[in-house]
């Protein structure tokens, strides 16, 4: 057994030495962990894995990049708009960019008032965000359709090295449909606010033990770290 030792708050066993010491630093780490919900713990484990996914993208994104040696398509020119009688490069990546940076600010405020358990507020906010979310889709959408109709596919495209097509459909497709699961979850959590399912503990979607307001906050995991690959993706395959 370890000594104690004694604090501001009374005796402490101390830390045993050797084996023991190692063991007592693990449990101390597992009670930790208990600490935090399931749904909780297990969103953070789905967004660690899928962090995975997306570095894995992006590198192979990078190395063809690098590597090809033909020439890179100029994303100012294949991005670029036709308004006014004048090409505006990156026009619709910059209002998506904007659209989907906003949704992570109306996501926040309806966490705020989910735990203040404003319901109608939470709806609204919860509604703005799936909005947001939902033409940020309809835009990619738009921009998919331009690049067919100029010619890019998977296997090629009008302005140079092959790879470009499969890199755009493969990062921003990926992206894209975790951007649409995540309204549809919205939705989804924006209705039970709405039926107060989360006031009475309602047993809830996806899960037989009662609901409360922190699926919202879990809801906001996933959509503030949907957001925060989109800048990075803005950053390698747009500005780069």
């Amino acid at each position: 057994m370890g000594e104690t030792t004694l604090n501001g708050f009374g005796a402490k066993p101390a830390r045993p030495s050797g084996l023991r010491g190692l063991a007592a630093d693990w449990a101390s780490d597992q009670r930790a962990f208990k600490s935090a919900s399931w749904g909780k713990a297990m969103m953070w484990i789905f967004l660690l894995s899928d962090t995975f996914v997306f570095s894995c993208f992006l590198l192979a994104y990078m190395t063809v990049r690098m590597s090809t040696t033909l020439a890179w398509p100029d994303p100012s020119s294949v991005f670029a708009l036709h308004i006014g009688g004048a090409d505006i490069p990156l026009i619709l990546i910059a209002i998506m960019t904007f659209v989907l940076i906003s949704s992570s600010g109306t996501m926040a405020i309806a966490v705020n008032f989910a735990y203040r358990r404003s319901r109608g507020l939470t709806v609204l906010f919860l509604l703005l965000t799936a909005v947001l979310g939902a033409t940020f889709v309809g835009m990619q959408a738009f921009e998919w359709t331009k690049l067919i109709s100029e010619g890019v596919r998977p296997w090629g495209n009008p302005w140079g090295a092959p790879q470009f097509g499969a890199a755009f459909f493969m990062i921003t497709g990926f992206h894209g449909t975790h951007v649409t699961f995540g309204v549809i979850f919205l939705l989804i959590v924006a209705a039970k606010v709405w039926r107060g399912e989360y006031d009475r503990g309602t047993k809830g979607f996806f899960t037989s033990r009662p609901g409360d307001y922190e699926h919202v906050e879990i809801m906001g995991l996933y959509w503030h770290f949907v957001d925060l690959v989109w800048v990075f993706i803005f950053a390698f395959f747009y500005l780069w």
